[in-house]
């Protein structure tokens, strides 16, 4: 459902309308919840694959109450916001449209910049996580043939997803129906083979305490982070007002549980925490059911890896088309594929970066990644309480329950958790991150003033 705009505004929406570099709705597909779900699953989760290392790191007790209890602090308070902000402004783009209407084109830039520089880092370690798995059962997969294959792997996917949301979409509903067969399978053979306590030990014996949780809050957060992002493709959900709020209820527990049970019950059954390394849920599976379900996860894993890089192409490449679209970068970056209906641009100009970065080491990339998550999602948090004091009236189909002291509760919350996160941060990750950080106002810098770019009117912002 489109926003209404102030009269005064009309004009110049009109003439946005007719910038031929203008995301146009005309040229865009939508898809329904079904396909989002799985899309949108595939983005916070993709199944219990790749932070497996968090049991090992900070002891199987602490690593499962990380699991259970950080969505309460991190993922849902977020979700509550978006979904609140996304009944008044559903627009393409969403959190870093709505950072830039409640705070200005400064601090919407940085929450647009910092959010497509990270996921640089982040889609990158999919690709190095995915090579991770391949090369325990192939033979000399290693160095320049590991990397190119995370690069083929890669651009395959950003190729699909050239192809538009509907193909991606699809795509990503049979990707998860193939991975929830190893997992529904284990789980049901682990439950006749409990042998161990899989909460002990709460923390390995003999590591500083401040190691074990800063690490396992580092791999948490990454689990739960980006539930932001699902606004990114406003305008390609059917309904989109009424269809955002039932997949933020929906994946949320799907998640949890998607991360806990697997593996919580390969534990009761080995009891081996100390072993668990990243990939080792294949390596688990077979020891509980043996080749053909050790084959089965090894598939599964592999495919729920493409998933999560699949959804993570989708959802961060809409973000610089519409950072274009009002000026803010390049108009080509914004250009829509008039067969497509997708940021043809903006998705190889990203492919061709992930490439760049998958030499790199999976854990390094998501300890540095998540500090542009978390200053994301805190912009974000912090717009929902700005747009009820700049748009007190406009009309809310969801709000925050609880008033201001709800909306006080969804930005403390997460606030506590990030200082702590930030506070235990390894000192390779507070050398780089704030300097990853710093390139948002150098870039804002240099584009407005070294290229002169003009950013367009909010045409999006809600009547006061």
């Amino acid at each position: 459902m489109p926003t209404s705009l102030p009269k005064d505004k009309l004009s110049s929406a009109n003439a946005t309308a007719k910038n031929p570099t203008a995301t146009s709705s005309a040229a865009i597909r939508q898809i329904g919840f079904l396909p989002l779900l799985a899309v949108f699953f595939g983005y916070t989760c993709g199944g219990p694959f790749g932070y497996e290392e968090i049991f090992k790191g900070s002891g199987p007790g602490m690593a499962i109450v990380f699991l259970a209890v950080v969505p309460f602090f991190w993922s849902i308070p977020i979700s509550l916001a978006s979904a609140e902000l996304n009944s008044i402004m559903p627009v393409q783009g969403g959190f870093y449209r709505w950072t830039r209407a409640a705070f200005g084109d400064f601090w919407g830039f940085q929450c647009g910049w910092w959010n497509w520089i990270g996921t640089f880092l982040l889609n990158s370690s999919y690709g190095v996580l995915l090579m991770n798995y391949l090369g325990d059962y192939i033979p000399g997969l290693t160095g320049n043939k590991r990397w190119l294959g995370a690069c083929a792997i890669l651009i395959a996917l950003a190729l699909v997803n050239l192809r538009g949301i509907k193909v991606a979409g699809w795509l990503a509903v049979i990707l998860q129906t193939i991975v929830f067969i190893p997992v529904i399978w284990l789980c049901v053979l682990a439950l006749f083979h409990w042998h161990y306590n899989p909460m002990l030990p709460f923390v390995p014996p003999g590591k500083p305490l401040g190691t074990v949780f800063g690490s396992g809050l580092a791999l948490a957060m990454w689990n739960y982070a980006g539930y932001e992002q699902l606004s990114s493709v406003t305008r390609e959900m059917k309904d989109p007002q009424r269809t955002f709020a039932r997949l933020l209820v929906w994946n949320t527990p799907l998640t949890i549980l998607t991360y806990i049970l697997p593996i919580a019950f390969a534990l009761a059954v080995l009891g081996n925490w100390s072993d668990w390394y990243t990939g080792y849920i294949v390596t688990a599976s077979r020891l509980v059911g043996g080749e053909p379900l050790g084959a089965a996860m090894l598939v599964g894993s592999i495919i729920g890896t493409l998933a999560l890089s699949n959804s993570t192409i989708l959802y961060t490449t809409r973000i610089p088309a519409a950072m274009a679209e009002d000026g803010f970068l390049p108009q080509s970056l914004g250009k829509i594929h008039p067969r497509f209906g997708t940021p043809a641009r903006a998705i190889l100009i990203s492919v061709v970066v992930y490439c760049v970065l998958a030499k790199f080491d999976v854990v390094a990339l998501v300890d540095v990644y998540i500090w542009t998550r978390i200053a994301t999602s805190l912009l974000t948090l912090l717009s929902a309480w700005r747009m009820r004091q700049k748009a007190p009236a406009a009309p809310r189909r969801f709000r925050v329950p609880g008033g201001a002291l709800g909306i006080a509760a969804i930005i403390i919350l997460p606030a506590i958790l990030c200082a702590i996160k930030i506070m235990y941060s390894e000192p390779f990750v507070m050398r780089y991150s704030p300097l990853l950080l710093a390139t948002g106002p150098v870039a804002y810098l240099i584009l407005r003033f070294a290229f002169r770019l003009t950013p367009r009117p909010a045409e999006y912002i809600v009547p006061k």
